[in-house]
């Protein structure tokens, strides 16, 4: 599959299945779409997910399914970024067109619920348990099929996606908006950036907007659109999700990482954290 760059759509090349491995330094930090929906095996390296409304951090072994035309990022952490660091990623992806099976679905039964299995992915979602497992197995040997092993492959791995099961979870809370155009992209892609890099400061909405060349009323009606959150909302779910990395893997105490996310006052951490995940940070640390 050609490089996607951020808000640049690439033509379908009448290929159902396209196969990508990542391997380097980081992933692919711009947010961007394609028309294929995407399996993301990762199997090195952790970061930050974000998918329309959802904000949460990737880790070696996770495996999530994002819809066709959906704005997204695999961020990785800051440590991949310096020139010193060893670290390295991998991560193998499996594209999904299923325009260039529309002929085959309207002409022939055995697809039909090939051509359902389209309108159920509805947002990103991450799998785990027995289903993980298996397809982890397929898709870390996935480029040494070719032909007709590989759509064999292909079909093996969609038939296991039950929508029912629990180990599908659905990680967006609201419908999630799919397809900007380029402009709004590029848009997004320099104010997200602009957040990632500053979340653990004070950061100001008027500070935010002029990265998108907008007045503040008119970039907050543009981020809630596209996001279903506040800017507010947004850069505390940023905070929360990287303070639960440092509850985890650091020393620090409650208030040491209170402070290191961006929060001014232990109480507004504590708070805001058991609204978003319904547990005090206190007890998120008992769970290591």
């Amino acid at each position: 599959m050609s490089k996607v760059i951020a808000f640049q759509i690439p033509k379908s090349e009448k290929s159902f299945i396209q196969f990508q491995e990542d391997r380097g330094k980081h992933f692919y930090d711009s947010l961007h779409q394609h028309p294929q929906a995407q399996l993301t095996l990762i199997l090195e390296g952790r970061g930050q997910l974000l998918v329309g409304d959802y904000v949460g951090r990737f880790d070696a072994g996770d495996l999530y399914l994002l819809p066709e035309s959906i704005p997204h990022v695999f961020r990785s952490d800051v440590d991949y970024y310096q020139e010193e660091s060893e670290l390295r990623i991998a991560g193998n992806t499996i594209f999904f067109d299923f325009k260039a099976m529309r002929k085959a679905f309207l002409e022939v039964e055995d697809f039909q619920e090939l051509a359902q299995l389209k309108d159920k992915i509805i947002g990103c979602y991450e799998i785990t348990g027995r289903v993980r497992k298996e397809i982890a197995r397929v898709m870390s040997c996935f480029g040494e099929f070719s032909g007709i092993a590989r759509l064999r492959e292909c079909f093996h791995i969609l038939s296991l996606l039950d929508f029912n099961s629990a180990d599908i979870t659905l990680l967006n809370k609201v419908p999630v908006p799919r397809m900007m155009t380029e402009r709004d992209g590029r848009r997004m892609d320099q104010v997200m950036r602009f957040i990632l890099e500053n979340s653990g400061r004070q950061i100001t909405l008027e500070e935010v907007a002029d990265q998108a060349n907008m007045s503040k009323e008119a970039f907050c009606r543009f981020f809630k659109l596209r996001t279903r959150k506040t800017l507010t909302q947004y850069v505390q779910q940023l905070r929360v999700t990287e303070a639960k990395k440092l509850l985890l893997e650091t020393d620090l105490s409650i208030a040491q990482v209170s402070y290191q996310v961006g929060f001014q006052t232990l109480s507004h951490f504590n708070k805001t954290f058991k609204n978003l995940t319904d547990m005090t940070p206190k007890d998120w640390r008992r769970l290591e």
